[in-house]
């Protein structure tokens, strides 16, 4: 027989971070005694570590993964300066957790030891590994190759990037007791019930390709053999302001991310930050020199679409079964084309479609979703996990 699961969601944007951790903590558990995983997404403007332990003060030893991001999305809606925590529970779950300190070293380790609980999960029928990550260390595709090399294709991985509200200078991660930075947590998930996985993201190319003739990792140095910014900022148009001024530069970036030619189609790169003495662009993730790229950009209805996409992708993956719970991991990119009243009808949507099943989430600096094939990290995307 199934064993039986559930999930809560608690929210709070007390001032006292030890008072939003055990408010927030309190009313997910609502009184349970049986979670198996608890799930932190809280701002940087809280002293973590006391809020941690305000959330510990009501979970005890449960194991917990988390992270800081750029906003904060729940059941209720999306938010800012506030702690939102999503508990799992019930004999129908069981979790393991791991972390990977350091990962900036070597990031395809990081992975790997991240997804080294998934080794330690008893056999259930359907498992998916969540993971967070620091987006700041470097190429995060590579914690996805690790991942998948420790797991395997069976396995599908899922998550975030950690956030600092647009600050891009650190981000953090949460295991257990601990609060660190420029790590990678997971969270193995076995169900007795099917758990789904969407991804969507709306944005669509703008004018004709171009060539990246020059990148160094996450940098791309030159765009048809042009500085990238100075290509960057003609081709798109972008205001006076976004020449000289990093923070509006980086603002103007969020709506206008890069796309690069893969065989499976367009994958899209965050644009985190311009080198005004250098003439570069900074992405999240590796841009391939010598390969096709073009802008992108996106709209309130196409975002909103890619939106429904996701949600049913995930929610048709439980074969007919209802949702007990929904993670939704939104980049903060699409928050930026959304607006205020955007992201509130954005999550309207999700919570609409998860029909009274409890919903968490945040805006992250990057994406993580692969159900087939070794890819799996995205940006400017929303990624949905379902579980019935």
């Amino acid at each position: 027989m199934r064993g039986e699961r559930w999930s809560g969601v608690g929210r709070s944007d007390a001032a006292d971070a030890a008072s939003a951790g055990s408010s927030a903590a309190g009313r997910a558990l609502a009184g349970r005694e049986d979670a198996r995983l608890v799930v932190l997404f809280c701002s940087e403007r809280y002293d973590v570590p006391t809020l941690l332990s305000g959330v510990r003060s009501v979970t005890g030893a449960v194991p917990l993964i988390g992270c800081s991001t750029a906003g904060e999305i729940a059941t209720g809606g999306p938010g800012d300066d506030s702690v939102v925590v999503m508990a799992l529970g019930g004999p129908g779950f069981s979790v393991r957790t791991s972390v990977a300190r350091k990962a900036g070293a070597d990031l395809r380790a990081a992975g790997e030891t991240a997804a080294g609980c998934m080794a330690d999960l008893d056999a259930r029928p359907h498992r998916a590994l969540l993971l967070l990550s620091d987006a700041l260390s470097g190429d995060q595709r590579a914690v996805v190759r690790g991942a998948y090399g420790a797991v395997g294709a069976e396995v599908p991985l899922v998550g975030g990037c950690a956030g600092d509200d647009l600050r891009m200078q650190r981000t953090l991660q949460i295991h257990g007791d601990e609060v660190l930075t420029d790590a990678v947590v997971g969270a193995a998930i076995g169900s007795d019930a099917p758990l789904g996985i969407g991804v969507s993201h709306g944005w669509r190319e703008v004018g004709e390709p171009m060539l990246v003739t020059g990148s160094s990792g996450n940098r791309v140095l030159s765009i048809d053999d042009e500085p990238a910014l100075d290509v960057y900022l003609r081709r798109l148009d972008a205001p006076a302001e976004a020449h000289v001024d990093p923070d509006a530069f980086t603002m103007f970036a969020l709506t206008h991310p890069l796309g690069i030619s893969r065989r499976s189609g367009a994958e899209v790169r965050f644009i985190a930050g311009a080198d005004f003495t250098e003439r570069s662009l900074g992405c999240v993730a590796h841009v391939p020199q010598g390969g096709l790229a073009w802008f992108m950009e996106g709209d309130h209805d196409s975002v909103l679409r890619a939106t429904e996409e996701a949600c049913a992708q995930a929610l048709d993956a439980l074969s007919g079964e209802p949702a007990v719970a929904l993670l939704a991991f939104d980049c903060i990119a699409r928050r930026g084309v959304l607006g205020d009243e955007g992201i509130e009808q954005e999550v309207e949507a999700v919570v609409r479609r998860a029909a009274g099943a409890p919903v968490a989430g945040f805006y992250t600096y990057g994406e993580i979703a692969r159900t087939r094939g070794t890819a799996g990290f995205h940006n400017q995307t929303l990624v949905v996990l379902a579980m019935a």
